[in-house]
């Protein structure tokens, strides 16, 4: 089993490039990043957490400017958003931005998606939250013809794009893999679509059966990256007998040195797993 790190790059917290390196000395495999664009004043939609919105939500970093400066300041590390929110992101551009950090990273990228939960932030983006499934679904159909083909295009209900160039293309063939966050009956389905991995949080009810499941409906052995997982001797022996690929630790949003203590002590207990 594999173990890396799932985080808020913040303005207040450690610099992305020494977290990137700190990680990376200590033996994580990955970095994986959200994403917040903004978040509206006049937020109604419910935390999914149950609690008022912690700190960290209002002052992320972009995740791509993040994973950049990780990539260049690493070797082997992967880097990867967790999750680059799809249904507020132009698909052209993000088809650029992931194709270019996978350049500059030489071949390290991992795109985690997911459709988001804060509607009044969707909204901003022109987005109608019952339609954010359907539109997450088009645009990553779209970013996959952009990466793989020389001349692409894209005609769907939400996305219309002419035949283009769209260059640079990824190092990764056929592309960068796509993991898909969230356990609902259609993330499965996309797990089996896109072909790249899954992407639950910690807590998922029944974890190998669903792990299992996933699996069985995407006719391959999917990898699994356990998002937020617990720092705990137990629930990583569990997340092993379960199936899990790789724990992610979820590292707080604090300042360097304690976030340099929690790597350290994320890094013991992979040790001690191995």
């Amino acid at each position: 089993m594999k173990f890396g790190i799932s985080t808020f790059v913040t303005d207040e917290g450690i610099d992305p490039a020494e977290l990137g390196v700190a990680a990376e000395q200590r033996g994580f495999d990955a970095m994986f990043l959200a994403e917040h664009t903004h978040i509206p004043s006049s937020r109604e939609t419910p935390y999914p957490g149950g609690t008022d919105l912690p700190r960290h939500y209002y002052r992320t970093l972009d995740p791509f400017v993040s994973l950049t400066a990780a990539a260049v300041a690493t070797k082997h590390l992967l880097v990867a958003t967790g999750i680059a929110l799809m249904i507020q992101r132009d698909p052209i551009i993000t088809a650029k931005e992931i194709a270019s950090l996978d350049r500059v990273s030489g071949g390290r990228a991992i795109l985690g998606v997911g459709a988001g939960w804060n509607r009044e932030e969707m909204r901003n983006h022109g987005t109608e939250p019952a339609h954010r499934g359907a539109l997450m679904d088009e645009r990553i159909r779209a970013i996959r013809s952009l990466w793989t083909e020389e001349v692409a295009e894209f005609h769907g209900d939400h996305v219309d794009i002419e035949a283009s160039y769209c260059w640079p293309k990824p190092v990764q063939q056929p592309h960068p893999p796509i993991y898909v966050g969230g356990e609902s009956e259609r993330s499965v389905e996309r797990v089996a679509e896109y072909g790249g991995g899954w992407l639950p949080r910690a807590g998922t009810e029944d974890l190998a059966g669903s792990i299992a499941r996933v699996r069985d409906r995407a006719g391959w052995r999917v990898p699994v990256s356990l998002y937020a997982a617990g720092d705990d001797a137990a629930s990583v022996e569990e997340y092993a007998r379960a199936g899990v690929d790789r724990v992610l630790f979820y590292l707080p949003t604090v300042d360097r040195d304690s976030t340099l203590r929690y790597l350290d002590q994320f890094s013991e207990l992979a040790r001690k797993a191995l």
